[in-house]
């Protein structure tokens, strides 16, 4: 386990600015505005802003605040934060991002979760954080081998977590991070006390009578996933089928890495118009800075692949075996799938907590941190 900083030499960053300016810009049918994909007048603006006014540095100097380390697990490079509050009692929280994410989406829930008394909170709430990067994503890279499935994530969560001496935690995340934490309470129900979730999926099993008496508000949720099937989809199948191929676009040209992350926080987001109606440019900026410095568009695509088989046979209504700890989950109804509590209860008899909120979507921990915050440490209470 070696202590690990972030160090990105200024040639990188003169590519990256080099690269912007070279952009060879696609022509557009006029008056589409969002409806085929990113304006191409809107992104011209925002990579003028990437090239000219971004500042990496001061985002690279916020990260280094945190302690960082790399160790290997089962043949990865794993890299994570590791925040210790200073209240000797806090509870160990397991953090997992998604995709596109990065450990950078949290950057806004460290302070408040991990030191409670310097925010205006209940030091009773505290949490020591481990935040780590998912093997093929950010400064868990490179990928050596193909097999990097979620049971095997979450495998690797579990050594890490006994590693830094973590007999009992909890675990949470969104996206990928969701699934990541809810097969974790299954590989490792001994350690984990239990699972917080602010995305979850649920499909229909087929069964007609999960049909009955559905409220208005269920049948626009099922109508949610049926339109993200149908029109939001292609960014996952693609990735889930032709990971490499994509790779070669995205790694060799930094505007078309930006667009295709940028598009997912319009469509995922609780925006009106632009993503930054959600989520702060810089914050957007980084994320996306993160992909292109560590050349991850590729590997972490890979993660969709190998997963491919698993999510058919969700959607097919074949289920994995039970979480047996407790479960949380955080709604916000501007995610791009929204859960049917009939259909959670009955993949998850396990839920003890159950959250609906009036704002927010995909990336709560940067859309919503004090709401999500608020949640975790109310659902980690109702643990003891």
């Amino acid at each position: 386990m070696q202590p690990f900083r972030i160090e990105i030499p200024q040639a990188d960053l003169d590519d990256l600015r080099r690269r912007i300016a070279d952009t060879r810009w696609p022509d557009e049918l006029p008056g589409v505005g969002w409806d085929r994909g990113v304006p191409c007048g809107y992104l011209k603006e925002l990579a003028e802003y990437w090239q000219t006014e971004y500042d990496w540095r001061a985002a690279e100097a916020r990260l280094n605040r945190y302690p960082q380390f790399v160790t290997e697990i089962d043949g990865a490079d794993v890299h994570f934060l590791h925040v210790r509050s200073p209240e000797p009692d806090a509870t160990p929280l397991l953090l997992t991002h998604g995709w596109p994410g990065s450990v950078a989406e949290f950057l806004d829930v460290i302070g408040p979760l991990s030191d409670p008394r310097a925010h205006g909170g209940d030091p009773a709430d505290a949490f020591h954080l481990v935040i780590p990067s998912i093997p093929g994503y950010g400064f868990s890279t490179p990928l050596r081998e193909t097999g990097w499935n979620v049971p095997r994530i979450a495998k690797a969560w579990a050594e890490l977590m006994r590693s830094l001496g973590y007999d009992r935690y909890v675990a949470q995340g969104g996206d990928a991070g969701s699934v990541i934490s809810l097969e974790l309470g299954r590989v490792d129900p001994e350690h984990v006390a239990g699972v917080h979730v602010n995305m979850l999926m649920t499909f229909p099993s087929g069964d007609p009578a999960e049909f009955a008496d559905l409220s208005e508000s269920d049948q626009e949720r099922l109508g949610k996933l049926s339109r993200f099937d149908a029109d939001l989809s292609g960014y996952m199948k693609i990735q889930a089928t032709r990971p490499q191929t994509l790779a070669y676009g995205l790694t060799d040209s930094p505007v078309g890495q930006l667009a295709w992350i940028v598009e997912k926080f319009r469509e995922w987001t609780d925006s009106a118009k632009v993503p930054e109606d959600a989520v702060g440019r810089d914050q957007l900026l980084t994320i996306v800075t993160i992909y292109w410095l560590t050349a991850t568009a590729g590997p972490s695509a890979q993660f969709y692949y190998e997963g491919a088989e698993g999510v058919r046979l969700a959607a097919s209504g074949v289920q994995p075996p039970p979480v047996t700890v407790p479960v949380g989950v955080a709604v916000f109804p501007h995610d791009i799938f929204v859960p049917l509590r009939r259909f959670a209860d009955r993949d998850l008899p396990n839920i003890t907590h159950w959250t609906e909120f009036d704002r927010g979507g995909h990336f709560a921990a940067m859309e919503q941190p004090a709401l999500l915050t608020d949640d975790i440490r109310s659902f980690a209470r109702s643990l003891a």
